[in-house]
């Protein structure tokens, strides 16, 4: 089938950039695609003492971290905290830091900044930045042999979900007596309209239309899921319903069993161009 007639043509519903690994998500009308993904995300991670990346698996109450970007500054809030200006072309030291397995260099961002996450956290932590000299590869097992450079995402550079996924799981959680869930507990970058539920786990390689031509993006793993989708992004409480309803019918024999719902995609083509909400995505299934 052609390019200008696919299996499947649907919309970008969502743009949603993370620029603190394991904190809230900016939701944006247009983020500038790069190789890495939506520009900034997972730009800026929180490490403990021993500079290991920590995230809601341990403290949840970082979804309660609302990061905003401005032009030239990033502003962090927190319930009971003042606000947290840093700016966004500046750092300090550079550090050697983890995340999973990689050790990566990164640049601590300061005394002040690590007050804020300590305080509100409650243990000695420091926030760090990316160097973006340093290309920290997604697996080229998934990739296929690509090279797709990653900042500090768990391993690729986008996360994509679709809105009937999550309507799906909706009506699930409804059907046994509990409450509907919103996206931002999946924590993508792109959210597709149009598409069938989990419509994403089968297309082979997204074709964005944007003002300066085509940027394709290929999903390539499915995303395995901890017990993240669990914390309510509003209150850090953990509600197990949502697992629990995942764990009945999104087991993925690609991951020895594990509960999957997104897919992680890398840049095939298109860094610089700007992803816009409402544009026009085509793809086609995958058959393998």
């Amino acid at each position: 089938m052609s390019q200008a007639d696919p299996d499947v043509t649907a919309t970008i519903a969502a743009l949603v950039v993370y620029p603190v690994k394991s904190c809230s998500g900016v939701p944006v009308n247009e983020a500038v695609l790069t190789e890495a993904g939506l520009d900034l995300d997972r730009a800026w991670m929180v490490v403990d003492a021993q500079g290991e990346f920590v995230s809601q698996r341990e403290l949840p109450r970082m979804a309660l971290i609302r990061p905003q970007l401005k032009t030239y500054e990033i502003i962090l809030r927190a319930p009971g905290m003042l606000a947290l200006h840093l700016a966004i072309d500046a750092v300090e030291q550079p550090v050697r830091v983890r995340v999973w397995d990689d050790e990566v260099p990164a640049y601590d961002m300061g005394a002040v900044a690590a007050q804020w996450f300590s305080d509100f956290l409650g243990q000695p932590l420091r926030l760090v930045r990316f160097d973006p000299a340093h290309r920290r590869l997604s697996s080229l097992k998934w990739t296929g042999g690509i090279e797709a450079p990653n900042q500090f995402s768990d391993g690729f550079p986008v996360l994509v979900t679709s809105e009937a996924s999550l309507d799906d799981l909706n009506g699930r959680l409804q059907a046994t007596g509990h409450r509907r869930v919103e996206m931002d507990r999946f924590r993508p970058n792109l959210v597709l309209r149009g598409v069938q539920a989990h419509d994403e786990d089968r297309l082979e390689v997204l074709r964005i239309a944007t003002e300066a031509g085509v940027a394709e993006l290929k999903p390539v793993k499915p995303c395995a899921r901890c017990p993240i989708p669990n914390i309510d992004p509003a209150t850090a409480e953990s509600e197990p319903a949502v697992g629990n309803t995942l764990q009945a019918y999104r087991r993925d024999s690609r991951l020895n069993g594990a509960v999957t719902f997104g897919m992680n995609a890398i840049v095939l083509k298109g860094d610089g161009q700007l992803l816009r909400v409402g544009q026009s995505v085509g793809a086609n299934f995958r058959f393998d």
